[in-house]
């Protein structure tokens, strides 16, 4: 990509990716603990898996598009936080979510040193989901007169689907094994199909049903079928729920007035804002030229071998003349990335005169980079320490 990305102003003609990359992140690496562990893990013991999937796949869109559309823009939006406006209005939303798996969490900066490493920038933005930055985009590229693909596995962005908006799954997996997705591309009558009714009602639907995932109550008992009916029956929501009275089965009648507050609240759960003030202008996201260098760099470091070997192939770089990114290589960066995760914000305190000279120069020069020797250092230090220990998945044994 160049450096400074073309501000000609979007319009007709324009066909706008619009990655949600923080599903695209769970999805590699789901993918990537079903493949051979040895391709999974730097040298060093660094977790890639998930990294070299993700990589390959915004390659692919690039060089090769999807669906036979090749981009002219190509956004990647991450979740800044799960600290959104949706916690002010239920505090216990995806409260049922579990912590990413440990193995995960040092890959969550790569994947933004990746998209940066292909021209992109990651776009992200405190107190909203990707989801609703990949809403207002899909309105800016739409009343544009552009064409959008919005990739993500979330069902919550089929209520952005309209003639010039499609929703595309890609397949992750593979076929006739646990765990296999088949690609989806959904269209407004595709939409209807998995949910009963179009589009602009889907939130409708969605606010009876609720959403186990995110921990969206919605309404008991009702389930997408029920729910899509009585869309269809009465309109919309609230029409529904001032009618409800009108409802011939006691259970749902009786249900559904106790509770409709509810059933609001998680309407307001579901909807995505569309209005979102994002700093980065869609002009800005225009796919222009690879800086195979930066690429080949970033490959190296990662020891994402072919990542490097596709670039240079593409752009005739010899990879031998490009050194790997220092700033990636050093051999104890997932040291210090599972330190953030351990110690989030917690001050650093002086020096104290007590600490002990560690046996183990290994220990000790991991627990001095991370910043470990703090009042209950001792254990989180050992903790940081191990995930420095190089690890050899050749060594591994399958024990079943």
């Amino acid at each position: 990509m160049s450096d400074s990305p073309s501000s000609k102003p979007i319009g007709p003609g324009d066909h706008v990716f619009l990655v949600d990359g923080s599903s695209f992140v769970f999805r590699a690496y789901f993918q990537s603990i079903n493949q051979d562990a040895k391709y999974n893990f730097r040298s060093d013991g660094l977790p890639t898996g998930a990294l070299r999937l993700f990589s390959t796949k915004l390659y692919q869109f690039i060089r090769e598009g999807a669906v036979g559309i090749m981009p002219t823009h190509l956004a990647i939006l991450f979740d800044k936080s799960e600290d959104t406006f949706r916690k002010e209005i239920y505090p216990d939303y995806k409260g049922t979510r579990r912590d990413p798996p440990d193995d995960l969490v040092p890959q969550f900066p790569l994947m933004r040193e990746a998209v940066s490493a292909f021209g992109l920038e990651p776009i992200e933005k405190a107190g909203f989901e990707a989801d609703d930055l990949i809403a207002t985009y899909a309105i800016e590229a739409e009343k544009a007169g552009a064409d959008v693909l919005i990739i993500s596995s979330d069902k919550d962005l089929m209520q952005m689907v309209t003639d010039k908006v499609l929703f595309y799954d890609f397949e992750s997996g593979i076929k006739g094994r646990s765990g296999h997705r088949p690609e989806r591309k959904l269209d407004v009558d595709g939409v209807i199909d998995y949910f009963g009714v179009p589009p602009d009602r889907v939130t409708d639907v969605q606010a009876l049903i609720g959403d186990t995932s995110d921990n969206v109550p919605g309404v008991p008992g009702i389930g997408i079928k029920t729910a899509s009916a009585l869309i269809k029956e009465y309109g919309d929501l609230e029409t529904l729920l001032a009618r409800a009275e009108e409802i011939k089965q006691p259970k749902r009648r009786e249900t559904l007035i106790n509770f409709a507050d509810q059933a609001r609240m998680s309407k307001r759960l579901v909807t995505l804002d569309r209005h979102v003030d994002c700093e980065t202008p869609l002009s800005a996201t225009r796919v222009g030229d690879f800086d195979a260098a930066r690429l080949i760099a970033f490959g190296k470091a990662l020891e994402l071998t072919t990542l490097v070997k596709r670039v240079a192939e593409a752009s005739g770089l010899d990879p031998n003349s490009v050194e790997a990114d220092p700033r990636l290589k050093s051999d104890k960066l997932h040291a210090a990335t599972y330190a953030a995760k351990l110690m989030p914000d917690e001050p650093e305190p002086a020096p104290s005169s007590d600490d002990k000279e560690s046996k183990d120069a290994g220990v000790a020069a991991a627990a001095t980079d991370t910043g470990a020797f703090k009042p209950t250092g001792g254990a989180t230090a050992g903790a940081v320490a191990a995930t420095a220990v190089p690890i050899d998945p050749k060594t591994y044994e399958t024990v079943t």
